[in-house]
């Protein structure tokens, strides 16, 4: 049986495992709920009526949706033209017809009534699905669910603060920063169905009765927002097809985005042995604590400054989680193969890919250099990632991530990696944020029997997403052990997770290991003439375009305009906050 993903469905291929029952959540997960109450009760803006307006559009099921027995008033010419734009205009209608203040809005209120009225539907999803922790759950089911709680909170927080930005209440978001928040949310929704795939029973239909229409939802909000900061051209064409209006934001004088501090850009730049640390990391007890994971829980939440973290040399074999409240944490080790954080979880083990993670961080403003993430499960146990990162504005700097099938799961949000070496097999780079590779070795590793490799699989389920994977100035390389066995292992440079996969290779030199082709379908047409799939002006004897794959959304990028898209000035908008954080970078095309 081949236990890669399989193909288009949303399910990804991930195996059924059997359950085993776990005990019922503790006493934290009461206060939880308990928290989660509170955090209901206190949802401003009409949240009655727009989740009573939510549940009567549940009420009569998909195949009736947008039907005129559940439409109670007649959309506005506003509504009808605003919902026109999204992918599901049916459910946009229905939704906003019920939503209080709708009927008598304008085409630019329904934009931060959109958005509202997606936080509170997540907001009763949350709350709802809380409501079942006490349900007997096998160690899948429970893993599952509980990654599904996590996600719904991450997008609270990314909807609450896209609510703030548009609405001019404060916080200082960008347009950029919105579309980034709200293709994150909606890639939250995507990977807690996915973990929800292989669970059965009770858990699972009261998990999909609570998530019901949120993706759609989702879908929708992000739809409207992103046409609304198009060039004034509200035709409905996908955000990815139109010129974005840009900062233009200036670079400074070694090229770093401007998204990074002065004293960030320092602390990249400057050697390990001058760097000043708030908390030190010893196995042998010359630090503050022994575990990484003790540094991590003693932070301050929701810092507004750098918090600094070094890690002494060492093998740390610990398995992390940096939350979404754990933000601006810096961790920095003695350099690749001298501090090492180790985990070996896989999905054999009851776990779902998303919670397989080695190091996992969700808080912004992460930053990692000088480490090495492995995950040592090895080839024969699949899916098992090294690093996780889900971080707005993280950065990843001079670090080995080792793995075999799905090593780096770069899930969304804003992250750039610089100098960094990857280790994998089968789509060993994965997820859907919006990142940009510079200057870093993607290392092909010999798979297990009839398996090829895939360096990339992209996982943009939504034209109007901001998101996909560049790869700039970088080398596509095969391990001894592979390049020993190139004549009988295949290896593409990415193949097609979902609908609008995104993927683009810029000046970077591929190895004789690459298969003509180039790229892999994930099963048979599927996605070949939605994914937007380019290279630009790649060299090197895997590098030949001449016998390319033909797909209508394969393209060989031959004007540096398109190709100037995916750079980080552009891509990740990463002038804005690169600087900061000291880490080296090319804003353009080069230097």
């Amino acid at each position: 049986m081949d236990y890669d993903r399989l193909g288009p469905s949303e399910h990804d291929g991930r195996i059924l495992i059997p359950h085993t029952n776990t005990p019922a959540p503790d006493q934290r997960c009461r206060k939880r709920k308990l928290l989660l109450l509170l955090t209901v009760l206190s949802v401003i803006l009409l949240s009655v009526s727009a989740v009573s307006a939510v549940l009567v559009i549940r009420s009569k099921g998909r195949g009736t949706v947008g039907s005129e027995s559940i439409i109670k008033k007649k959309p506005t010419q506003a509504i009808s033209r605003t919902c026109r734009r999204t992918r599901y205009p049916s459910l946009c209608i229905n939704s906003l017809v019920q939503f209080p203040g709708a009927i008598k809005a304008g085409e630019r209120d329904l934009v931060h009534i959109s958005v509202n009225m997606t936080f509170q539907r997540v907001s009763h999803a949350l709350y709802g699905a809380s409501a079942i922790a006490n349900l007997e759950m096998g160690t899948m089911a429970r893993t599952a669910y509980n990654d599904c709680l996590e996600l719904l909170e991450d997008s609270m927080d990314q909807l609450g603060q896209s609510l703030v930005t548009v609405t001019g209440s404060g916080g200082g978001g960008s347009g950029e920063d919105v579309l980034t928040w709200l293709s994150a949310a909606l890639t939250n929704q995507d990977t807690c169905t996915e973990g929800l795939a292989d669970v059965r029973g009770q858990v699972k239909n009261e998990m999909e009765r609570e998530l019901q229409y949120l993706t759609e939802m989702m879908s929708n909000c992000l739809a409207i927002f992103a046409r609304s900061i198009s060039d004034k051209d509200f035709s409905g064409v996908p955000i990815q097809n139109r010129r974005r209006l840009l900062s233009g934001i200036p670079t400074d004088e070694s090229g770093f985005p401007s998204w990074i501090s002065k004293r960030d850009r320092r602390l990249l730049q400057i050697p390990v042995p001058a760097l000043r640390a708030d908390i030190t990391v010893s196995k042998d007890g010359n630090g503050t604590y022994k575990t990484i994971a003790e540094a991590i829980k003693a932070a301050p939440e929701k810092s507004t400054r750098r918090i600094v973290i070094y890690i002494k040399a060492g093998r740390y074999d610990e398995n992390l989680k940096v939350g979404r409240k754990k933000t601006n944490l810096m961790f920095y080790g003695d350099g690749k193969g001298k501090t090492i954080i180790a985990g070996g979880r896989n999905i054999f083990q009851n776990f779902t890919t998303f919670h397989t993670a080695t190091f996992a961080a969700t808080g912004a403003g992460f930053i990692l250099r000088d480490v090495t993430v492995e995950n040592w499960a090895g080839p024969d146990n699949h899916q098992a990632v090294a690093l996780r990162i889900g971080a707005d504005h993280a950065v990843v700097y001079k670090c080995n991530i080792i793995g075999y099938q799905d090593t780096l799961y770069v899930h969304s949000q804003r992250q750039f990696f610089r100098e960094c070496d990857v280790y994998g097999t089968v789509d060993f780079i994965f997820g859907n944020a919006a990142v940009v590779f510079q200057n870093c070795n993607l290392y092909a590793r010999k798979p297990m029997p009839m398996q090829k490799n895939t360096v990339t699989a992209q996982n943009r389920k939504d034209p109007n997403q901001n998101t996909g994977i560049s790869l700039h100035n970088c080398r596509i390389l095969a391990t001894p052990d592979l390049q020993a066995s190139k004549a009988s292992v295949a290896t593409y440079l990415g193949r097609p997770w979902k609908l609008y996969s995104r993927v683009v290779y810029m000046l970077s030199y591929m190895g004789d290991h690459i298969h003509p082709a180039g790229w892999l379908e994930w099963n048979s047409t599927f996605a070949l003439d939605t994914l937007y799939y380019g290279e630009y002006m790649n060299y090197g004897p895997g590098g030949a375009v001449g016998q390319r794959v033909k797909w209508p959304g394969y393209r060989v990028i031959t004007a540096p305009e398109e190709a100037s898209r995916f750079t980080v000035s552009k891509f990740i908008y990463g002038s804005s906050w690169l600087p900061s954080t000291g880490v080296a970078f090319m804003a353009g095309l080069s230097l």
